[in-house]
This record gives structure tokens, C-alpha cells and sequence, in this order.
């Protein structure tokens, strides 16, 4: 058998759709901060994303074309002010960078484990291969610029140690044990992760022009920083310091560089992206307080993310991925 024509999965489909999707918002507001930055060292980083994924667009383009699946519309210069002021600092944009592509090397890896074909398979790992080429050098200059943010540092136990009893599990009653290093792993990502989140709504609620998409971003800011809050008063009870915000980064402007289309899905990708942290988070916590604080992220933002999906649907800017036959409706049309 020719294993370069099998018929994609919808599972292969779907990944495609959703990369293609992704992609062109991130590219869109990577095109942006390319405009406005001024540090060349971070400008040539953007400009490698940028024609990186210049490439990977128009693969993923044929193997939709080939499959005869139409090319979504995603997002395009028309969701775009190129001239808009500056909104961000040019360190924020790097740690933009930093973190949307960590997003994509998750993204990647988890189309690789969907995709079964081997053009396909190797294009998936083409892009991981790319995705980590950025990480290291985002985490390189961050380095070099004095902002990556280190994680706590732990002093070692002269011999290994077993559980011996509940006690581990206990969060809210007697004597806490310290967090485990487990834990705090998924502690600080999701932190780090808000917090960018966080300071995105605030820049977009400035230029944002539907008054319903500003009030949705100062809700969902709130919301980032609610849960924030929660994550990091777990750590501080440790005496474990917090990662620093981004929210002075944000300048005043209010000249719009993005259609309201493009901010909207924008946050609800991250918002629906880290419920899958969160969900790590969970199952990696093993302190009652932990599991109980990531349950209640979980399921606000279940209602933040019905809340996104109603404005999305209404304006007409939730474009739908392809979808299973639909039988019952096939029969009746004879």
C-alpha cells in the first residue's frame, strides 16, 4: 500500500483546521510587534516566526487543497493595522513569543500523535522541530535580557523518602505538608500563562471597538486575575515566590491593531488552551487545597468560554471546522 495516498483521518482534518486556525491569528499579531519593535535582537526572532510559519501555511494549504477541503478563511491582513501605535513593550512581546510558542510545540505534538500518514506525520514533526529552534532562542535572550522568569529553586534531601499516610493528601485541615516539586511545576506554568493572558485583555479592552467584546475582556481580565490570585496564595503559604506581572508593559494607546474578530478568538484559543494545563495541574496535585482550586478554574472558565462562544456565534466570526456527515438530514433530502 502507498502510504503517501491514504485518505486523511478527520482526526488528520482536524488537526490541520485547527493549526491553520491558530496560526494565522498568532501570525497576525506577531506581525504587528514585528512592526513596532525596536530591540533588533527581538525583531529578528519575530521575523523568523513570521517566515516560519509562512512556509508551514502553505503546506498546510495543499494538504486540505488535496483532500478537496476548502482553505479555511482564518485571519488575514484585513484583521490587521499595521500602522496602529505601539501597545506592547518590546520585552512583553518577546515573552509573547516565548509563551505563544510553547503553545505551538504543544499544538504540534499533539497533531503528530493524530496523524497517521507519513507526509503528514513528518510535516507535524517539521514544525516541532521549527517550534523548538524559537523556544531555545526566546529562552536564550530572555536569559540574556534579565527577564526569564526561573522557577523556585529546592535544597536536596540527603536520602530519598516514601509517603506514609494521608497526611500528604491533607490541604485544609492540621498541618499542610510543603508543595512538592510535582506540583509546583504546574503551579508556576499556569501562573505564567494567566498572567500573559491576563495582560493581553487589558491591551485589547483598550482598542478593542464593540462595547460588548470590551466588557467581555474586562470580565475575562478579572477572571485571569481571580485565578491568579488563587494559584498564587497557595505558593506564597510556602513562602515560594510568585512570577512577576506584565501589566506595566501595556502602554495607553487606544489605536486598534486588530479587527475585534481577531482579539476575540485570540483570547478564547488561550482561555480554552489552558484548561488542558489546568487539567494537568489537577492531575498532578495530590494536596485537597490544590485540586479544589484548579476544579474551580475549571469550571469558570467553562462559563467564560460559553460566554466567548455566544458573541463569537452572533457576529458571525466563529468559523466551523469541518463536521461528520450528518445521516438523519442525508436521508430525508431523497
Amino acid at each position: 500500500m502507498d502510504k503517501e495516498k491514504l485518505r486523511l483521518t478527520s482526526a488528520e482534518i482536524g488537526s490541520l483546521w485547527l493549526e491553520y486556525m491558530n496560526g494565522t491569528a498568532v501570525d497576525m499579531v506577531n506581525r504587528y510587534m514585528h512592526s513596532i519593535i525596536e530591540d533588533e535582537q527581538i525583531k529578528s526572532l519575530f521575523e523568523e516566526a513570521i517566515d516560519t510559519f509562512a512556509e508551514q501555511k502553505k503546506q498546510f494549504e495543499t494538504f486540505l487543497t488535496n483532500e478537496g477541503f476548502p482553505i479555511p478563511i482564518g485571519f488575514k491582513a484585513s484583521d490587521l493595522n499595521i500602522r496602529a501605535q505601539r501597545l506592547f513593550s518590546d520585552i512583553f512581546c518577546l515573552d509573547y513569543l516565548h509563551i505563544i510558542t510553547l503553545h505551538g510545540m504543544l499544538g504540534h505534538t499533539a497533531a503528530l500523535s493524530a496523524s497517521v500518514r507519513r507526509d503528514l506525520r513528518h510535516f507535524f514533526d517539521e514544525c516541532d522541530e521549527d517550534g523548538k529552534k524559537l523556544y531555545h532562542k526566546t529562552i536564550e535572550l530572555l536569559l540574556e535580557k534579565g527577564h526569564f522568569q526561573r522557577d523556585p529553586y529546592f535544597y536536596p534531601e540527603s536520602t530519598p523518602e516514601f509517603v506514609t499516610g494521608q497526611k500528604f493528601l491533607n490541604g485544609f485541615f492540621g498541618d499542610k505538608r510543603p508543595l512538592a516539586a510535582t506540583e509546583i511545576i504546574d503551579l508556576s506554568f499556569n501562573i505564567k500563562k494567566k498572567i500573559m493572558s491576563k495582560t493581553l485583555s487589558i491591551g485589547f479592552s483598550q482598542v478593542a471597538q464593540s462595547k460588548e467584546v470590551r466588557k467581555f475582556l474586562k470580565a475575562a481580565q478579572r477572571t485571569s486575575d481571580q485565578q491568579i490570585q488563587s494559584l498564587s496564595k497557595i505558593l506564597h503559604k510556602d513562602n515560594l515566590p510568585v512570577p512577576r506581572s506584565w501589566e506595566t508593559e501595556v502602554t495607553t494607546s487606544q489605536d486598534p491593531p486588530f479587527s475585534d474578530k481577531l482579539i476575540l478568538y485570540h483570547i478564547g484559543f488561550l482561555i480554552q488552551a489552558s484548561q488542558g494545563y489546568h487539567g494537568a495541574g489537577l492531575a498532578s496535585s495530590m494536596r485537597t487545597d490544590l485540586v479544589t482550586a484548579y476544579e474551580k478554574i475549571i469550571i469558570k472558565n467553562c462559563m467564560v468560554t460559553k460566554e466567548w462562544f455566544n458573541i463569537m456565534s452572533k457576529n458571525r466570526w466563529f468559523e466551523q471546522p469541518p463536521l461528520a456527515p450528518d445521516r438523519k438530514k442525508i436521508a430525508k433530502g431523497k
